[in-house]
């Protein structure tokens, strides 16, 4: 019999708000543990809650993003389990009143669209850390992150591979990301993701046995727990046995998921509505004040560049997968008309740059050393032939290390490109002249040495001479 999966995602999105979900604590990251923390999050008696305005504008944000309805009245309610990294022994959330419902992610797997409903995206709090590894005869428990504000968006059961899953994923923290309400750090915990996992006869319509999947810190990591569990599943129902419903991990050393506990359902949390808390109100008001706000998403802006700017599919997938990455080509754009080189530079070398610095996660890259309208100078000055390429690429790690305009680093160290064809001839003639042996094998048919003779001639003008034309006078003297 052969089998398809059945995968859905709950991602949980850490939103960027200075503040926590219900308190004033700091909500940023790496902070020494418990220092985050005040009557509030750590559930002291008689303190209440206070709803943070701006994790609702964010979800407002990834509502209208993911094309879900906004709910003009929503709810939160408690959510009932006991564990060490919970003080309250609840986690305050949102049940049966989500504050947005449906919508759809959309994305390309293999060169084909795809669209994967939404069940609905909900605001909660985060609970603490347990450390279990730190002291051999007791575990710890660090709550600066308790209370610190999350978005759980649940996908339906649409996905049919391990693959569609990471393009989803992916899809889903461009789209945060664009919105600038998660920076979509997965090492650090501010976007993680579970996986609901079930394998039915191909042809089926019938939703069997599920497993969850915790526990996965990259994409790489959800693409193998999936196929792992896949494989499990198939072999557990393939030899008679049936899958049993529960949490497993994954254990990334191993590469295998194991068991955690037994799922839970929904009435197990006991959930009722949080007596704290008054309804969320959303007035149409403010949800047109947040549309507005929005900027262009990233398939709308991939549509644009290849329709407008006319730039293979290829190089908008690589400009569009960050938005400061793609502001960062417009701005150079506007100085430069030249779309494809400005693009090929950014991709092998500005990108080249990021990641061999790790800039990725510190710095924005508008803000780097070589600022997108030096890029562009630098990219004019090889249009008109004041540099080679080869030169431009010296220029270009300079820039890097010191911050300078392009032009002052040519100028500085005399690195103008030698374009008077008398100069190209005679330094062509003297090293057909220093080489004439090779001037013969070439003449009796040994056309590779055409390379050694560039290279000779570059090497005599100081790398110097305009390539077309050395190539040109080089070409017209061995053929006389």
């Amino acid at each position: 019999m052969t089998f398809e999966p059945v995968i859905g995602l709950e991602v949980h999105a850490q939103l960027l708000t200075r503040s926590k979900l219900f308190c004033a604590c700091s909500a940023e990251f790496g902070a020494p543990p418990n220092a985050h923390t005040c009557p509030v999050c750590m559930a002291l008696p008689g303190v209440l809650p206070v709803l943070n305005r701006r994790a609702v504008e964010f979800a407002i944000r990834a509502g209208l993003a993911t094309s879900s309805t906004i709910a003009p009245i929503s709810r939160f309610a408690r959510k009932n389990y006991f564990y060490p990294d919970l003080p309250k022994a609840y986690q305050i959330s949102m049940y049966d009143a989500p504050i947005c419902v449906g919508g759809a992610v959309r994305f390309t797997v293999d060169g084909a669209e795809r669209r994967v409903r939404l069940v609905r995206l909900h605001l909660e709090e985060d609970a603490g850390k347990n450390i279990h590894d730190a002291h051999a005869d007791a575990s710890l428990v660090d709550l600066n992150r308790a209370g610190v504000p999350l978005l759980e968006i649940v996908s339906e059961p649409e996905l049919r591979s391990p693959t569609e899953a990471v393009a989803y994923l992916r899809a889903l923290r461009e789209i945060l990301q664009y919105l600038e309400v998660c920076d979509g750090n997965m090492e650090e915990g501010s976007l993680r993701c579970d996986a609901n996992i079930s394998i039915r006869p191909v042809g089926s319509d019938r939703l069997s046995t599920r497993t969850e999947i915790k526990n996965m810190n990259s994409f790489r990591a959800v693409e193998r727990a999936l196929e792992h569990e896949i494989a499990r599943q198939i072999e557990v129902v393939s030899g008679g046995g049936a899958v049993v419903q529960e949490t497993r991990l994954w254990d990334a050393d191993r590469e295998a998921t194991r068991s955690m506990r037994s799922k839970e359902f929904a009435h197990d949390y006991r959930y009722f509505p949080e007596p704290d808390l008054p309804p969320l109100a959303v007035s149409p008001a403010w949800i047109e004040e947040v549309r507005r706000s929005l900027p262009e998403l990233p398939a709308d802006r991939r549509a644009r560049f290849e329709r407008e700017i006319g730039l293979p599919a290829y190089d908008t997938e690589v400009l569009t997968a960050r938005r400061d990455v793609a502001d960062y080509f417009e701005a150079a754009l506007a100085r430069l008309g030249n779309a494809k080189a400005i693009s090929n530079w950014i991709m092998e070398s500005v990108l080249r740059i990021v990641r061999e610095k790790n800039l990725d996660e510190r710095l924005r890259i508008a803000d780097w050393p070589v600022t997108p309208e030096n890029l562009a100078e630098l990219v004019e000055l090889i249009e008109n032939a004041t540099i080679s390429g080869k030169i431009a690429k010296a220029v270009f790690e300079e820039m890097v290390a010191t911050g300078k305009q392009p032009r002052a680093i040519v100028a500085d160290r005399g690195l103008v490109q030698v374009t008077d064809a008398g100069a190209i001839g005679a330094a062509v003639d003297r090293v057909l002249a220093a080489h004439a042996d090779k001037v013969s094998e070439y003449r009796a048919g040994k056309d590779k040495l055409f390379g050694f003779f560039v290279g000779q001639v570059m090497k005599a003008t100081e790398g110097k001479g305009n390539p077309k034309q050395v190539n040109e006078i080089l070409r017209a003297r061995l053929q006389a």
